[in-house]
């Protein structure tokens, strides 16, 4: 059976025709997209741009390399320094007091920082140097410049940002800037600062001073007459007792006490010896001769009166009848001689408190030490114009798309 023949097939015949184009009807197509064009509301955009940022930088550029006064920087740096100088009272290192003083509280760099922002530092730096005219110099610059009808709060307000105080809690150091429009002016106010703060240490110091030695004086009048009456009620029981030391005394009985008992043990003794030997002397009828009877009666005579005279001494001691309540005495002597020791110790750290109270007052213990004095400028520090415009641009520059923002959210929840 034959096969069919296939014929070659050419690329115009596998092409497959193109489908014919559907037309879309005119009134179904988009209309076409306008051309960009600048809207109102890009204008309004632009001038508040120009209106609210460029122009406050033109003006505040001009103002400041214009009619902005240089102002002229004086540093000065101290610390608060306390001497510790020893005497010959550091011997007497354990009594109390001493150590008080010759410590310093650790505060009054503190209370100084705080001088140095006050109203009154203020009053007095005005009253020497006159400030008011001096930050009143530049007349062209209403901005930096203080006005000369201030008053004295509006005057230490402005103390604030002429005066830079750093101070450093760790090292306990205090470094001042103090400017001005003039480099003498600066350093003037610098120089009267330190010599008020100097001031203020040295009242600080005085006042420490007048108080721990009315306090030591007080302390030493307390102590001398618990002296006294301490002296006073010892003597009062010795005239009472006619003793002048009922230990000793004690001392006295007990020895004599410690003799009878010796006494009476030898006694003892020789009775009982008597006894023994004498029972080979018995007579016939049992009986001793009339000589070992009356050696025996003597023996046994003074064991009972060394017996008696130990009861008596013993009974002094209990007091009772008219005798010494010794007990009750060395008691007593105990405690006035405890209170007359205690009396004496007081007073000999309240002698040594004031005479270190004394002595301290006679030198100053504190003082401020400069370790850098006020300098002189050479060129002017501030103000920064270049950094004020930075900030006024970056602030204006967001302040300005805070507001376009807002604006712009505002019309498209309409």
């Amino acid at each position: 059976m034959n096969s069919p023949v296939r014929l070659p097939v050419t690329p115009a015949q596998a092409v497959p025709a193109p489908a014919q184009k559907q037309t879309v009807p005119a009134h179904r197509l988009p209309p076409p997209v306008p051309q960009a064009r600048i809207q109102r509301r890009h204008r309004w955009i632009h001038a508040s741009f120009i209106l609210l940022v460029i122009a406050p930088l033109i003006v505040a550029a001009w103002y400041l390399y214009t009619r902005a006064a240089d102002q002229y920087t004086s540093t000065v740096g101290f610390a608060v320094r306390t001497e510790k100088a020893g005497s010959g009272l550091d011997l007497l290192g354990g009594i109390p007091g001493l150590a008080a003083l010759s410590s310093t509280s650790s505060s009054d760099t503190d209370i100084l920082h705080e001088f140095l922002l006050s109203q009154t530092l203020v009053a007095r730096v005005e009253k020497r140097l006159n400030l008011r005219k001096i930050w009143s110099l530049p007349e062209n610059d209403i901005v930096f410049r203080f006005g000369p009808d201030g008053t004295i709060e509006d005057l230490t307000k402005y103390w604030w940002r002429m005066m830079q105080v750093s101070y450093d809690p760790g090292t306990r150091l205090i470094t001042i800037q103090a400017h001005a429009f003039t480099p003498g002016d600066a350093q003037k106010i610098a120089v009267v600062v330190l010599d008020e703060s100097s001031k203020m240490i040295n009242r600080l110091s005085s006042i420490s001073r007048d108080d721990t030695t009315r306090y030591a004086r007080g302390e030493f009048t307390h102590a001398s007459e618990r002296l006294q009456k301490a002296r006073q009620a010892l003597k009062a029981f010795r005239a009472r007792t006619h003793i002048v030391d009922p230990t000793a005394d004690l001392k006295g009985e007990m020895g004599v006490l410690g003799q009878l008992q010796q006494k009476l043990a030898e006694e003892l003794i020789a009775l009982d010896m008597l006894r023994s030997t004498s029972r080979n002397l018995k007579q016939s009828d049992g009986r001793y001769s009339d000589t070992v009877d009356v050696r025996m009666q003597q023996a046994e005579l003074r064991v009972q009166v060394i017996r008696d005279r130990i009861e008596n001494e013993r009974s002094k001691f209990g007091g009772g009848d008219g005798r010494r309540d010794y007990s009750a005495l060395v008691g007593e002597f105990e405690r006035l001689n405890v209170d007359l020791e205690f009396a004496q110790k007081s007073y000999v750290a309240a002698l040594a408190t004031l005479e270190a109270a004394r002595a301290d007052a006679q030198r100053q213990s504190r003082y401020l030490a400069a370790y850098d004095i006020p300098t002189i400028a050479e060129k002017p520090q501030y103000p920064k114009r270049a950094q004020i415009l930075a900030v006024m641009a970056i602030v204006l520059l967001l302040g300005w798309a805070v507001m376009v923002l807002i604006l712009y959210n505002l019309r498209d929840r309409r």
